[in-house]
């Protein structure tokens, strides 16, 4: 062969295997690994309205909730997507992406026909309690669905953690879902921690030492007062009204508190409250070495004590806003923490609330709004007995629970009686009580003379095993609590629209008017974190909020 042409065979040689070897070496490369947070905090503080973000602004400190609004992504027009706005529906709601249609969870609690009475929304007669409770037969076998938490301890096959804490049980136990490492929740009784069989047998080593240091006795000694003059409080009314339930049936809502330190359970209606979550959380970081392992563990955390203030005091209380002073300390030094612990900007936050809540009656009716209280037991009682009245002694209602009616449908069926039969009859009662606004058939909500926007929520709330049959609406600002304090539980903007902020690692600084909604949340957090959404999920991903090419 001639020189030249050996030279071309050569140089097609190396033309042609070129690509082969270069493939091979990019093979054998080992890919990028994805970026992910340390760990991811989810925040819930309970009946947290969303004007507080702005109400007690100038007064909040650098480094909590402002430290979220100018380095985070705020959400302004964020909503409940159903009606029932409580605290078990919220926080299933929140960490599945979904609503109580799918989730199942349509209450605090809900009528049962086959057990003939009402249970806990997290009640579970399989389980025992672990720790000092009796009465913490606690899980999340109600809860139809996976929640986020779930999703990302299975995408790693179980290889992080996911640690959730609240003083409330049914606000610790939805959040860490089925697959929770530890889920711990306060027993008034004996001021412990503490947690139930479907998890472990006995409490970890740490949690038990926390509980050793006994400090809901520690901090109830020093009772409660302000943090500042009472005269500070400009943005809220002015101490002592008579609407307040105050903390025990001896004394005035009146600042300063004395605290009964052999009481825990008053923790939970105090800043107190607060103040141990945090530690208890800080305890559990530290203790589990949660984001310091090689994927993202997750801090489930709910601070349930902003609940027990508002229901006593109501939204325009110096007691509410004391507490909303003291809760954004605690949030800057849970931040500071986060900042030590895991480094400044390797954390991803999100905060939100498990609803709202309406102001006390009083309050608006001294300002001239419509509002008032009536009487639940009352109520019930009339439509009873014009039910029997109509239906020759039979009222067929088998049990009440959040305004929805449960009827026997078995002995209605022996009667000839229709579900609409029964309505009409109610309906007619209801114009003599103007605090009704309708009564809703559940099985046709479609054909309900609603607005498009609450049949929806109302939609979104109906689970056809679990809801009743008919419910009753009532007013806007009008509630079925005693002569004091206020409540939630509606589908209107003081009970849905709640804060939803984001900041940390992957987050973009920002904000939004578009209107989005609490089944946002888990599938934002899952796209975050490359993981598939919740199983009931149907809610979409917050894009504007996320850094892209992560």
């Amino acid at each position: 062969m001639k020189p030249a042409a050996v030279k071309t065979c050569i140089l097609l040689f190396f033309v042609f295997l070129t690509p082969v070897f270069t493939i091979g070496t990019k093979a054998q490369q080992r890919p990028e690994t994805l970026r992910r947070p340390k760990l991811v905090v989810g925040i819930v503080v309970d009946q947290m309205r969303y004007d507080y973000l702005y109400r007690y602004y100038d007064k909040y400190q650098e480094g909590g909730f402002k430290r979220m609004l100018r380095e985070g992504f705020n959400c302004r027009d964020h909503h409940y997507h159903y009606a029932n706005t409580s605290t078990g529906p919220g926080h299933a709601s929140i960490y599945t992406g979904s609503s109580p249609a799918i989730h199942g969870i349509i209450g605090n609690d809900w009528y049962v026909r086959s057990l003939n009475k009402n249970i806990n929304c997290v009640a579970d007669s399989t389980v025992s309690g672990v720790g000092t409770s009796k009465t913490g037969k606690g899980s999340p076998r109600n809860l139809l669905v996976t929640t986020v938490t779930d999703q990302l301890r299975i995408a790693n096959n179980f290889r992080s953690k996911t640690i959730s804490i609240a003083l409330k049980d049914r606000s610790a136990v939805l959040p860490g879902g089925h697959t929770s490492n530890g889920s711990y929740w306060f027993d008034g009784d004996s001021g412990d921690w503490v947690t139930s069989t479907f998890y472990m047998s006995a409490l970890p080593d740490w949690v038990q030492a926390f509980n050793k240091k006994k400090l809901p006795a520690q901090f109830l000694s020093k009772g409660w007062e302000t943090l500042f003059p009472v005269k500070y409080y400009q943005e809220s009314t002015s101490d002592d009204q008579g609407y307040e339930e105050g903390l025990d049936g001896n004394q005035k809502p009146v600042f300063p508190y004395k605290l009964d330190p052999t009481e825990p359970d008053l923790v939970g209606s105090t800043p107190w409250g607060n103040k141990l979550t945090k530690d208890m959380a800080i305890a559990a970081i530290q203790a589990e070495n949660l984001g310091k392992g090689q994927f993202t563990d997750f801090l489930a955390l709910s601070f349930s004590a902003p609940d027990g203030v508002g229901h006593k005091f109501g939204p325009n209380s110096i007691e509410q806003q004391d507490l909303y002073l003291r809760l954004d300390r605690e949030l800057a030094q849970l931040f500071d923490f986060l900042d030590q612990w895991n480094g400044k900007g390797n954390y991803t936050v999100f905060l939100t609330a498990d609803h709202g809540v309406v102001d006390v009656p009083e309050f608006l009716t001294n300002n001239k709004i419509p509002s008032g209280r009536y009487n639940a037991g009352e109520i019930q009682t009339k439509i009873r007995e014009g039910l029997a009245k109509e239906f020759g002694g039979e009222h067929f209602i088998k049990g009440i629970s959040s305004g929805q009616i449960y009827l026997d449908r078995k002995r209605m069926k022996e009667k000839n009686v229709s579900i609409a039969a029964v309505q009409d009859v109610i309906r007619e009662l209801a114009e003599e009580m103007p605090v009704v606004a309708n009564v809703v058939n559940l099985h046709k909500l479609s054909q309900e003379p609603l607005t498009e926007y609450h049949k929806q929520l109302y939609i979104n709330d109906f689970n056809a095993k679990r809801s009743g049959d008919l419910l009753i609406m009532f007013q806007p600002g009008w509630i079925g609590r005693g002569k004091h304090g206020t409540t939630h539980g509606t589908p209107y903007n003081y009970d849905t629209h709640v804060p939803f902020l984001l900041f940390g690692w992957g987050i973009k600084p920002g904000e939004t008017f578009d209107r989005t909604h609490i089944s946002d949340i888990a599938p934002t957090v899952s796209a975050l974190l490359h993981i598939l959404p919740p199983s009931g999920s149907t809610g979409k991903i917050v894009k504007d909020a996320l850094q892209h090419g992560l």
